[in-house]
C-alpha cells in the first residue's frame, strides 16, 4: 500500500495516457474585488487536508484599474463549445497565450482530462459547466501542475490584481484577480462552489463576467500525507483563482 502511495505521488494531478480529440468531450484565502458578487467563505492557502472553513474570515477589496467598461455578452452560453480560436496568457508567472478548448462537460470529468493531457487548457460548458470567454457567468478554465507542460504549475503564486488575458474572436478579455478558493473534491458542496455561475455561491443568477483558473494541489495534498485520488487520478484538493473582466479590447 505504501509504494503504491508513492507511486501515485510521482504522477500529476489527472495524468492520464489517454489521448483524444478534445474537442468532442472535459474553502479559502483570497480577498474580494470592487463589484465583484463573489464572497466565499475563506479558507487557508496554501491547502492543507482540512477543507473546513473558518468562520468570521472576509475578503478585502482589490483595486483593479480598468481602461476602459468591459461589455461582456449579457446572455450566458448553454451547451455551446468553442469553435473560435481561444488563448489565455498569465503574465505574472510567465504563461503565454496557451490554447483552450472548449466541450461540454464539467471541471476535471474525463474529456477534460484528455485535453489537459496534451499540454492545453481544457474550459468544460454546458449545465454542469461555465460559460465562454466574456460572458456573464462562470468562464471555468483547468490545467495541469504537475505533469505535461505544467501550465499551472506557478498558479499558487498568482496575486490579487494580477490579470488574465484571454484572446478570442479577435477581443482580448482582460481579467482582474481578487480571490483564491480552494475546494474538495471529495466534498459535492464544494465542487458545487467551483462550478457555479458565480463562483463560490451556487444558485446566485450571475450579474457579471468571471473567470475561475483551476488546477491540483497535489504537492500540498502529498506533503501532508493525502493521496487520496478520483477516477482521473484528481487530488483531493483543487487551487481556484477567481477573476472578473475589468476591460475589453480589440486584438492586436
Amino acid at each position: 500500500m505504501i509504494a503504491a502511495a508513492l507511486a501515485a505521488a510521482l504522477v500529476g494531478c489527472a495524468d492520464t495516457s489517454a489521448e483524444t480529440d478534445g474537442t468532442a468531450g472535459s474553502g479559502t484565502t483570497g480577498s474580494g474585488t470592487a463589484g465583484s458578487p463573489v464572497s466565499p467563505t475563506p479558507t487557508v492557502t496554501p491547502p492543507g487536508p482540512k477543507s473546513s472553513i473558518p468562520e468570521g474570515s472576509q475578503p478585502t477589496e482589490a483595486k483593479p484599474s480598468p481602461s476602459s467598461t468591459p461589455t461582456p455578452s449579457l446572455t450566458p452560453s448553454t451547451a455551446k463549445p468553442i469553435t473560435t480560436v481561444t488563448t489565455l496568457a498569465i503574465p505574472s508567472i510567465g504563461v503565454k497565450a496557451l490554447r483552450v478548448v472548449g466541450y461540454v462537460g464539467t471541471a476535471d470529468d474525463q474529456p477534460g482530462t484528455v485535453i489537459q493531457d496534451r499540454g492545453l487548457f481544457a474550459s468544460p460548458r454546458g449545465p454542469a459547466g461555465g460559460v465562454g470567454a466574456g460572458e456573464i457567468g462562470n468562464f471555468i478554465v483547468t490545467g495541469h501542475r504537475t505533469a505535461h507542460g505544467k501550465p499551472l504549475e506557478r498558479l499558487p503564486e498568482v496575486k490579487n490584481g494580477a490579470h488574465v488575458l484571454v484572446t478570442a474572436g479577435g477581443t482580448v478579455y482582460d481579467y482582474v484577480v481578487s480571490l483564491t478558493m480552494t475546494i474538495s473534491f471529495r466534498k459535492p458542496t464544494e465542487k458545487a462552489q467551483q462550478n457555479a455561475a458565480v463562483p463560490g455561491r451556487p444558485g446566485v443568477t450571475p450579474t457579471q463576467a468571471m473567470l475561475t483558473l483551476s488546477t491540483c494541489a497535489t504537492p500540498e495534498d502529498h506533503a501532508a500525507g493525502n493521496y487520496w485520488h478520483d477516477a482521473q487520478n484528481n487530488p483531493e484538493h483543487r487551487i481556484n483563482k477567481i477573476a472578473t473582466l475589468v476591460d475589453t479590447r480589440p486584438a492586436a
